[in-house]
């Protein structure tokens, strides 16, 4: 997404895109095994409080 399409993006869509950033990052630690399932659950749990996402 380049800088003119976020731009536009309201304030609640750039927090829904944060989130999906946020939670491909934390899925790469999965899959790389930098944290366990256990560490992945837990912090996609605190995530989707803490950013509204249901």
């Amino acid at each position: 997404m380049d800088y003119q399409e976020w731009s536009r993006l309201s304030y609640s869509k750039k927090n829904h895109q944060l989130y999906l950033s946020q939670k491909e990052t934390l899925k790469k630690f999965l899959e790389r095994n930098a944290i366990s399932r256990a560490q992945y659950e837990k912090s996609l749990h605190d995530l989707t409080v803490k950013m509204h996402e249901s």
